[in-house]
């Protein structure tokens, strides 16, 4: 099944955004480290085009550090600056200070301060850091997407002014891969996704990259020539979620594993890499033009039936 969700909040937060851009300065867009190009909002890109950015992976801590730097030196580019963050920074008020300083120099002053939004997918731990910045609880968090409803607005620092923006996917997720990726991340609410497939996507991911993580956490051995679905089963058994019978309850697995990859009790993991992604979107980009070309065949026909039996009376 394809992801998709867009619920009504997040349209009402896109017309926000699009509304408060004409006065901003710096866009920061957070990414998820794990998930660096699937986190990316491309309507934020859409929107906020010839702006200075800032691209934060979050979360590095909980993502593969060799891929890491790999998207650091990706999103890299005249204009834009890369950046990690994780749950152990001291102090990323300063890190968020100086990116925007060495993106938009000589640009913000206590009379004038720079105006930067943040921008984010749900989460993606965009309010963490907001009450990590500012030393008091003052955004909401919590493990479901779409917590975020409002914008806020605080002072980074004497010179920057930060808007903080609800976390917000896209209409329409092209890339199947970056959908079940980011339903993997918990971007996605519950209802709009299937937690065993997500899981088994997840899990056929891992066994290309993560075999030894997989078995230290799960204890499942020599998983040459298994299937995801085996692979799956096996730590069904491990943990325990059996029904009558001696069945699986593949659900409650699907649920373990999708908890353990989120709160990184698997190990440190990346989803994507740069050649990757760059494949899977020319993949999708090629199945949209075909889809389009037999939509348009089957119109086609259509009308000349409908052609040829108007001639018929």
């Amino acid at each position: 099944m394809a992801i998709q969700w867009f619920p009504g909040h997040m349209n009402k937060a896109k017309k926000e955004l699009q509304e408060r851009l004409g006065g901003i300065d710096v866009v920061i867009e957070m990414l998820d480290a794990r998930l660096p190009a699937s986190s990316a909002n491309p309507m934020i890109a859409q929107l906020a085009k010839r702006k200075p950015s800032i691209k934060v992976l979050n979360k590095q801590d909980l993502a593969d550090p060799a891929v890491t730097q790999q998207w650091l030196n990706w999103y890299r580019k005249p204009g834009t600056i890369a950046i990690g963050l994780d749950a152990s920074e001291k102090s990323p008020a300063q890190k968020l200070i100086e990116a925007c300083m060495d993106v938009a120099p000589n640009r913000g002053t206590i009379d004038k301060p720079l105006r930067v939004v943040i921008c984010g997918i749900p989460n993606v731990g965009k309010s963490t850091l907001i009450n990590s910045i500012t030393g008091r609880r003052i955004a909401k968090t919590g493990n479901e997407p779409g917590i975020t409803k409002g914008q806020q607005r605080i002072m980074l620092c004497d010179e920057i002014e930060l808007f903080d923006t609800p976390g917000m996917l896209w209409p329409k997720i092209t890339v199947p891969q970056g959908g079940y990726n980011l339903a993997a991340s918990g971007a996605v609410g519950r209802n709009a996704m299937d937690e065993e497939e997500v899981a088994l996507e997840l899990l056929a991911y891992l066994m290309r990259y993560y075999v030894k993580e997989l078995d230290a956490r799960y204890n499942i051995g020599d998983i040459a020539g298994m299937q995801d679905w085996q692979v799956m089963e096996q730590i069904g058994r491990k943990r325990g979620a059996m029904l009558s019978g001696g069945r699986i309850n593949i659900q409650k697995t699907a649920e373990i594993i999708l908890t353990d990859f989120r709160g990184g009790a698997i190990g440190r993991m990346t989803l994507e890499r740069p050649d990757e992604w760059r494949a899977w979107e020319k993949a999708a980009k090629e199945a949209a033009v075909l889809r389009a070309a037999e939509k348009e065949a089957a119109r086609l026909e259509r009308e000349a039936r409908v052609a040829k039996a108007a001639k018929r009376r």
